[in-house]
């Protein structure tokens, strides 16, 4: 099957671009160029599913151009800086010492940019006040992880959003040691407060898709 193979392909690619460039071909110009780095922790490569909703957010399913994006745990910058290339006003966050390369990346692509893109520092579970008013959409690629940070994260979501405020989350579905719990845990915990709904995979971009890799489109429960 082709999809996967050149699924395969393409991650092998990663592995070995480690530390250098990744190019995201766009449908509608030239391709996005994002640095990563060999050292210094998950945030730095670009992972599949980053690519996934990335590519997805092309297909045009969700509005994007003139509204407030923010994207969490941004690493690279990938995803929101996709969105910025469709015309969205995007924030894209993640710790302190991820500012350097989503700097690099938003400057590299800059050219490509139709609205606007800034990296702002944004921690989990704490203050959200400098980011209010609520977004339009909140983008989140590969967040679930870490047991520690689910009550934060679920925090800072609801601390974000509104009542229109639409939640992009994809997510590949690893089945290694904990990873079914915690992410059994975080959709147990989300569902406290949010309406999830699964993006069928025909509706992904044709390409960039995998049935391991999830798009679910969350929003706050109307109280």
């Amino acid at each position: 099957e082709g999809g996967r193979e050149g699924r395969r392909r393409r991650r092998l690619s990663a592995a070995a671009m480690a530390g250098f460039v990744r190019e995201l071909e766009r449908r509608g110009g030239p391709a996005l160029r994002l640095e990563q780095r060999a050292a210094g922790g998950v945030g730095c490569v670009v992972w599949d599913a980053a690519l996934v909703l990335a590519k997805f957010l092309e297909t045009g399913a969700c509005p994007l151009a003139r509204r407030d994006v923010l994207e969490l745990g941004a690493g690279t910058g990938a995803v929101g800086i996709m969105a910025a290339t469709l015309g969205a006003n995007v924030t894209v966050t993640d710790l302190e010492e991820l500012q350097e390369l989503l700097t690099v990346n938003i400057e590299n692509n800059k050219h490509l940019v139709t609205g606007s893109v800034r990296a702002k520092v944004l921690k989990w579970g704490e203050d959200v006040t400098e980011f209010q008013p609520p977004p339009d959409y909140i983008l989140m690629a590969d967040c679930i992880y870490y047991e520690e940070s689910l009550e934060p994260l679920l925090k800072t979501l609801k601390d974000l959003t509104g009542p229109d405020t639409c939640i992009l989350c994809c997510y590949e579905q690893r089945t290694m040691g904990k990873n079914p719990e915690i992410e059994r845990k975080y959709f147990e915990l989300l569902q406290m407060d949010f309406e999830l709904e699964e993006i069928p995979l025909d509706k992904h971009d044709e390409e960039y898709r995998s049935e391991d890799i999830h798009i679910v489109n969350i929003h706050r429960k109307q109280t």
